[in-house]
């Protein structure tokens, strides 16, 4: 995976998430905390979940084979996808569950600063795992806003980490919430109510991965800016004097598949179409580098058979 898919990010989560998962879990043995318990499932799954991209990363590096001559490059948007999964069934719902366990029976938290000192102990560490991510991000991002950015990244991992931290963060803060509401009134459904609003908050996220890692799995054209380069490198004025129509798929974040129909003149030698269709195959490769597979087809232009759409 290159750095540019943020294993230095997933990485760090990875390492947070382990050492919280095991102390969130010591916490509720000591407490008997439901919010501790929910906290110590999230952060075990979150960890489950840095595994599974880091996995998908080595396997999206595999050379192509005939059976799959365009690589294995979307082997990245599938381990992103389970992990939504995961997330929800493993995180979301656990949560739930125990939630709603913790308030038809409440109890007392006991031992009240072996929760409180793991929480604040958390908060510090996804802090600098979030920090991380968020640096990584950055690198990448540009001008886009950070929905923007989630919403447009092509390579899952960033979106994902950021957004299992973000909700790592606010899910430590309900927890801390409901064990310190319990621990002030003496009534134990606080706590039950801070792993219901943790469990929700863990779906929500993850419907939002869900979906966006889906619109990849279906296939994504390239981004504006980069298909107006392609399309500027595409027409050289002489013998290539326009763009008939062209598509674009991403095969994995770092690879591009272009496919366009080129307006020759009618004219042109075959050995002039064909140095024309090498040297443009070369301007698009220089202009966008993840563009490695690239079909052109030349035709002679006609204004009414132009059936020109959007890629």
């Amino acid at each position: 995976m290159s750095a540019s898919g943020g294993t230095r990010a997933i990485v760090a989560a990875l390492a947070a998430n382990l050492a919280i998962a095991v102390a969130k879990f010591v916490a509720f043995i000591f407490s008997g905390s439901s919010s501790m318990l929910a906290e110590s499932v999230h952060s075990l799954a979150d960890s489950g979940n840095q595994g599974l991209l880091l996995l998908g990363g080595k396997k999206a590096q595999r050379e192509a084979t005939p059976q799959h001559p365009f690589g294995y490059g979307r082997e990245r948007y599938i381990y992103a996808f389970l992990v939504s999964i995961v997330l929800f069934t493993v995180g979301g719902m656990f949560a739930i569950y125990e939630g709603i366990e913790k308030i038809n029976e409440p109890h007392p938290i006991e031992a009240w600063y072996w929760p409180v000192g793991v929480l604040v102990f958390a908060i510090i560490a996804e802090g600098f795992s979030f920090r991380t991510a968020i640096k990584e991000s950055n690198e990448i991002r540009g001008g886009l806003s950070w929905g923007q950015f989630i919403k447009r990244a092509k390579a899952p991992e960033l979106p994902v980490v950021l957004l299992e931290d973000f909700g790592a963060l606010v899910g430590l803060v309900l927890a801390l919430g409901g064990v310190g509401l319990a621990l002030a009134t003496g009534d134990g459904v606080w706590d039950g109510i801070g792993t219901l609003c943790i469990g929700v908050l863990l779906i929500v996220i993850a419907i939002v991965l869900a979906a966006e890692t889906k619109s990849l799995l279906l296939g994504e054209a390239a981004g504006t800016e980069d298909v107006e380069k392609i399309k500027a490198a595409l027409v050289d004025g002489d013998v290539v004097t326009g763009v008939i129509h062209m598509r674009t798929l991403h095969l994995g974040p770092e690879e591009l598949l272009v496919a366009a129909k080129i307006a020759v003149q009618h004219d042109d030698t075959a050995t002039e179409v064909a140095d024309a269709i090498n040297a443009a195959e070369a301007r698009i490769r220089a202009a966008v580098p993840i563009a490695r597979v690239i079909y052109l087809e030349p035709d002679i232009y006609h204004a009414e058979a132009d059936t020109t759409a959007k890629p």
